[in-house]
């Protein structure tokens, strides 16, 4: 009888972890419209991740498992994480201390290494989650100014490290492949040849006649276009990569709108906003540390400018900071406690919203708002649909939306707050006429978005 009843829970629990796997559509590709990732069979996916950039180095199988499990919990669908890592990834042992190579070698990779990254994944798919899998840190391409490095890649041993990670991870659908790692290629370097080289590398490798899909992650720097400056034309960048960096009221929709209208046509987004619980513009003495209103404020610009998706970021996750490690860059909680901090628990909102409408039609478009042209810290940015629209207002300023930019003759207005998840009726209007809208509240972190229905749609209520 106890067998029985341990084999049935077994079952039921091994269905819950089943049924949160994103897979069943299919790996990842870009959508016909080229501004979306969704599934083989063409079903959306919405890109809500986080930067775990140390996850394969510094956590053990156990702490890895509770990382993933709550993140997925949390609504996350996309895990970032680099397989030589930052921290004097080639010389620091993981947990069960091995390193990645063999004397620096990247043709020479430590098959037990991998293993532990081969778990990870693996144990992500199982929670649905994605991961943006970053073969190197930067530093090992290019130390700049800091960073451990060494710098151990050219084109030619970058390119069968990336055929050997290819060929390894062939047949994992939850994979998305991000070169670059924090780092500009230099001008006159042949930095931009490693990559390529990697890039074919990864090609090679996967085989078959589905092209991976892959990025790159670039320093910010005052990028208009992101890591377009380089790789934008090039058959294997798939979508664009934005960092914002660290700083507070940086109008990053600017750069996100330069990269969306870009030819060919090729999705963006924001892979690196300002992160929680980190030091603003890395001067913790003078502007303190981000905060929750901080990352939420930009996942909604970002988005409301056309980025396809967003990643969250925290100060204490990036680098799994613990007793067992020295913190970096100012004051930190471990990650166990800041995996709660209230800008991660917050991020499930933004992806309930992004996810109620559809969401392959939607386009920025500041022509809905009369109010389109204010700076980043008083920001009113407006997307849409066919027969939908949202309209964030940064700090609770008053707008007025313009008529007719969507579909109905009487449109039904719900206030959404991105604090808690919850509605509450703006009302129903004619979208024969301008009206404005005045938010619940105002001033400083007082962030709303309105949302904005044909009434004769009946869409799903928030």
């Amino acid at each position: 009888m106890k067998q029985s009843i341990f084999l049935l829970l077994f079952v039921v629990i091994q269905g819950l972890v089943m049924a949160q796997k994103p897979f069943t559509g299919g790996r990842l590709k870009v959508s016909d419209n080229k501004r979306y990732l969704v599934h083989q069979n063409g079903t959306p996916f919405f890109w809500m991740g986080d930067t775990a950039w140390e996850l394969f180095h510094r956590l053990n199988r156990e702490e890895a498992d509770q990382y993933l499990r709550h993140r997925a919990e949390q609504g996350f669908t996309v895990i970032q994480a680099v397989a030589l890592a930052e921290f004097d990834g080639l010389k620091e042992q993981n947990p069960y201390g091995e390193v990645p190579l063999q004397d620096n070698d990247p043709t020479k990779p430590n098959e037990a290494y991998f293993k532990h990254v081969d778990y990870i994944i693996d144990k992500a798919a199982e929670y649905g989650l994605v991961i943006a899998f970053l073969p190197t840190w930067g530093d090992k391409v290019f130390k700049d100014k800091w960073g451990n490095g060494p710098e151990i890649f050219n084109p030619t041993n970058a390119r069968t490290y990336g055929q050997y990670l290819g060929n390894r991870y062939k047949n994992r659908e939850n994979i998305v492949w991000v070169l670059g790692g924090d780092r500009q290629p230099r001008d006159g370097s042949s930095d931009v040849e490693i990559w390529r080289a990697m890039a074919a590398g990864i090609q090679q490798g996967v085989g078959g006649t589905a092209k991976p899909l892959m990025t790159y992650h670039p320093q910010p720097n005052g990028l208009a276009g992101g890591a377009s400056k380089w790789f934008h034309k090039d058959d294997w960048f798939s979508f664009n990569m934005h960092q914002n960096g660290h700083c507070r009221n940086t109008a990053m929709y600017d750069n996100i709108t330069i990269s969306y209208n870009l030819q060919p046509t090729k999705p963006t987004m924001d892979a690196e906003p300002i992160y929680e619980d980190h030091p603003v513009c890395f001067n913790v003495k003078d502007l303190g540390t981000s905060n929750a209103y901080d990352v939420r404020l930009y996942a909604y610009l970002d988005l409301f400018a056309g980025a396809h998706g967003h990643t969250y970021g925290c100060h204490d996750i990036w680098q799994m900071y613990s007793a067992k490690r020295p913190a970096v860059n100012g004051p930190h909680i471990y990650w166990q406690e800041a995996m709660d901090l209230p800008g991660a628990n917050q991020m499930k909102h933004v992806r309930k919203l992004m996810t109620s409408r559809p969401l392959l039609d939607r386009v920025p478009d500041q022509s809905l708002i009369v109010e389109n042209n204010l700076s980043p810290a008083e920001r009113i940015q407006a997307t849409r649909g066919a027969d939908y629209a949202f309209v964030y207002t940064a700090v609770g300023k008053p707008f007025t939306v313009n008529p007719a930019k969507i579909s109905g003759k009487s449109i039904t207005a719900t206030w959404f707050d991105p604090r808690t998840g919850k509605t509450q009726s703006a009302g129903t209007f004619d979208n024969q006429k301008p009206f404005q809208f005045k938010p619940p509240t105002q001033g400083y972190g007082q962030d709303w978005v309105l949302v904005l229905d044909d009434a004769a749609k009946n869409h799903a209520a928030l």
